[in-house]
């Protein structure tokens, strides 16, 4: 889902994954990166020579302790076996990549037989993958295998739990069982006063309700049978819903947890009054709980929770449902060991019959009024304004404008920053007829054979995204290899289509622009990378700053996660000096607003206080298909800026639980959710934030080189998500895949994202 190690390559070419220098042996493997890019065979055989006799010992001992890949707490036990496999695997790549097939076969049959658990961190996803794995890929590729076909049927039997003791209120009524102290403080506390009839009122599973799953027979069936076998993690996306449930609700994780994936299991099995049930009393019970996403960020399980209440509600009118009130605020969420939890559990309730009938003659949000505007960021042709409502919007030309975006790199099966063979799509004319090759020869197949028919005529991506409501593309511009030539292709993109362009520059991520090498990457500290940086921002804007097509100019891509720059270690000057770049750029192009990409609400406080001058707040974001949850009143209460998503999405393709089917089905309502989202924190909803000006949809189509497989259309996933599948199936975010992979750069298979999103951006 992230491009950002896609555009890394496009500029410096053939890196797959960089471990920064920790120690010995990662300085080794640092050092074969750097021969592998220029193709230095020898330089790498010594290396590899060099680790196998200092850590050799050491990686096969770790090796021998295994059968099956380390968790994720464990990895860093087992860094000698990662860096001597990744040492090898370089130099057997190398020993492919010049031609020499037989002894790289040899080479990497020997990682396979030495490390099948080794794994290789790629900073840029922020994941590992397995070098066993890609070692198999590569002899595949020289022996002239083809690419396993991915059968994406799923044949896995599905239960749906069955409750013997359901509960006897569908809505909690917290007030009869208890009494709500301090709300809206950090103190907050809800004392339970009958505990005897609050336990028949939730049912079985749910707090404090955890021993009636003990009695349950179902439950000592399914144990009897082995069903509950393994970690409970193990259950998230089992077909098993019943086992899941029962996993869950008595899994050895804090209670907030455990309540939240109950729900997530109820909702699975399409129980959303239960799952309803399990968020709320997540909520008043357990607001506080803090968690660990794969990346050893910090979660909070009880504004998903209650985000999820909400996505529900909206998704499913016919529940009958109003949730008012409810608000949890993180103070210092920077620091999660020291940060504040401040609980509103608010009102969950089941309408009346007079509601529910006035609910059915108006399902419309409720708008309001916006006011006078108060404060306009300039005076240009693209500007925003915000209303004595506190609501804002994005105006071109002093009209409205809601960001319906899309990103778009479409890559031909085949090709790979990883070899080098990655071309501009700007410039890609496969057909030689004068016509760029994506954007204009494209064609549908609509019969899903693989071949052209008389009646798939071409139509192009241009032209697809028109129909579709697409009004913005978001563009790099270190992606551009030939800027003039880009630069008169994307006016004449836009007299075909009128759409905008977010043109985005990396700002040092990857060490881009600053004149730092990887190892000790950007120092936004540093006056003379500070100085680097900013004569290539300038640059951006004198090319592009009087084009009709220039939306916003946009600073970073996620910097505040660090990799290559040190944003994520000093926050303060990174945000000072993004400032800093703001004011120059609006010194020479006073017509178009500057925006920041950062990566989901870290630091966002330390943006608010250090960034006055960037006029709006991007971010990626990737938290489920409920949407983005605190995300937009977390960013109104630290930076009061408009607020758009530059980047969400979810793969179409859900692993062994899902059939292709009901995968496209799981990514067309992920979207719809998230954007739904987007909409209702716009300008004049009323139960929204009102900061919201649109979203950057991921992505127009699968990329199939993202698993490192150029060739193969992979369907493994090294890194957990919040998506259906419960994986990061990069390779799987397009709206449209490429079939087979014969007919590219030229099929597209159109998936059930596609048509959701024509509904909802023509409506």
């Amino acid at each position: 889902m992230n491009k950002t190690l896609l555009y890394f390559l496009i500029v410096f070419g053939g890196l797959i994954s960089i471990v920064q220098a920790q120690d010995s042996s990662s300085e080794l493997v640092r050092q074969a990166w750097k021969a592998s890019n220029e193709n230095d065979l020898k330089g790498i055989s010594s290396l590899a020579d060099k680790i196998v006799s200092s850590y050799g010992d050491t990686a096969k001992a770790e090796a021998s302790t295994l059968t099956n890949f380390p968790p994720r707490p464990k990895i860093n036990d087992y860094q000698a076996m990662a860096d001597v496999a990744t040492v090898l695997f370089i130099k057997a790549e190398t020993t492919m990549h010049q031609g020499q097939n037989d002894e790289a076969i040899k080479e990497f049959k020997n990682i396979i037989t030495q490390y099948p658990w080794a794994q290789s961190f790629d900073p840029s996803r922020g994941a590992y993958w397995s070098i066993a794995e890609k070692s198999q890929d590569s002899i595949d590729t020289m022996q002239g295998k083809a690419p396993a076909v991915v059968v994406l049927v799923s044949k896995a039997p599905k239960t749906k739990p069955v409750l013997k003791y359901p509960g006897t209120e569908e809505v909690i009524d917290w007030n009869k069982y208890g009494t709500f102290l301090n709300v809206g403080t950090a103190n907050y506390h809800y004392q339970i006063n009958d505990q005897d009839g609050l336990v028949k009122a939730l049912g079985e599973g749910l707090y404090p309700n955890i021993v009636g799953i003990y009695k349950d027979p179902l439950y000592k069936k399914a144990k009897s049978q082995g069903r509950l076998q393994g970690s409970q993690w193990d259950f998230v996306n089992t077909t098993d819903l019943q086992a899941a449930f029962y996993k869950w609700a008595t899994a050895p994780e804090s209670r907030g947890v455990q309540l939240f994936y109950t729900g997530i299991i109820l909702e699975k099995a399409k129980m959303y009054m239960k799952a309803i049930k399990a968020y709320d009393d997540l909520i008043v019970n357990f607001p506080a709980t803090i968690a660990w996403t794969y990346w050893q960020t910090p979660w909070f399980p009880a504004e998903a929770a209650m985000a999820k209440i909400k996505y529900l509600i909206r998704i499913h009118p016919e529940l009958h449902l109003e949730y008012k009130d409810a608000k949890i605020r993180i103070e210092n969420a920077d620091d999660p060991h020291h940060c504040i939890v401040i609980t509103r559990p608010g009102t969950l309730r089941k309408l009346n019959a007079i509601e529910i009938a006035k609910q059915a003659i108006t399902s419309k949000p409720v708008m309001m009024p916006l006011g006078k505007p108060v404060y306009y960021s300039g005076q240009g042709q693209v500007r925003f304004v915000k209303y004595e409502s506190g609501h804002w919007q994005l105006l071109v030309d002093n009209k409205p404008f809601m960001i319906k975006g899309m990103s778009y790199m479409p890559t031909k099966v085949g090709q790979s920053p990883d070899n080098g063979t990655l071309q501009d799509w700007m410039q890609e004319d496969d057909s030689h007829d004068g016509k760029i090759t994506s954007p204009y020869e494209a064609w549908v197949d609509k019969y899903g054979d693989n071949k052209r028919h008389a009646d798939e005529p071409t139509v192009g991506d241009f032209q697809l995204m028109k129909d579709m409501g697409v009004n913005t593309l978001r563009i790099y511009y270190e992606t551009m290899s030939d800027k003039e030539k880009d630069r008169i292709f994307l006016e004449q993109m836009y007299k075909d289509t009128g759409f905008k362009v977010v043109l985005s520059t990396f700002l040092g991520k990857y060490a881009l622009g600053s004149g730092a090498t990887w190892t000790e990457g950007t120092d936004y500290a540093n006056p003379v990378h500070q100085k680097n940086l900013m004569e290539h921002v300038r640059k951006m804007v004198m090319e592009f700053k009087d084009e009709p097509y220039i939306l916003m100019w946009v600073l970073g891509n996620e910097n505040n996660y660090g990799v290559a720059s040190n944003a994520d270690k000093k926050p303060e000057a990174y945000y000072k000096f993004v400032n800093e770049v703001a004011k120059m750029i609006k010194s020479i192009d006073p017509n178009h607003p500057v925006a920041i990409c950062n990566g989901d609400t870290l630091f966002v406080e330390k943006f608010g206080k250090y960034a006055p001058d960037v006029d709006a707040y991007g971010a990626n974001v990737y938290r489920g298909d409920y949407g983005f949850g605190s995300f937009w009143d977390e960013v109104k209460e630290h930076a009061d800026k408009p607020t758009f998503i530059s980047e969400y999405g979810a793969p179409a393709y859900g692993g062994v639980a899902m059939s292709y089917e009901e995968a496209q089905q799981a990514q067309a309502d992920y979207h719809k959710g998230n954007w739904l989202d987007i909409l209702y924190n716009s300008a004049g909803f009323k139960d929204g934030d009102g900061n919201s000006v649109g979203g950057i949809a991921f992505e127009w189509l699968d990329e199939w080189w993202k698993d490192y497989s150029p060739a193969l259309h992979d369907s493994k996933a090294d890194a957990v998500g919040p998506f259906p599948g419960g994986y990061y199936f990069e390779e799987w975010f397009g709206f449209f895949g490429q079939g087979d992979g014969s007919q590219s750069p030229y099929l597209r298979e159109p998936r059930k994202v596609y048509y959701t999103y024509k509904e909802l951006w023509n409506s």
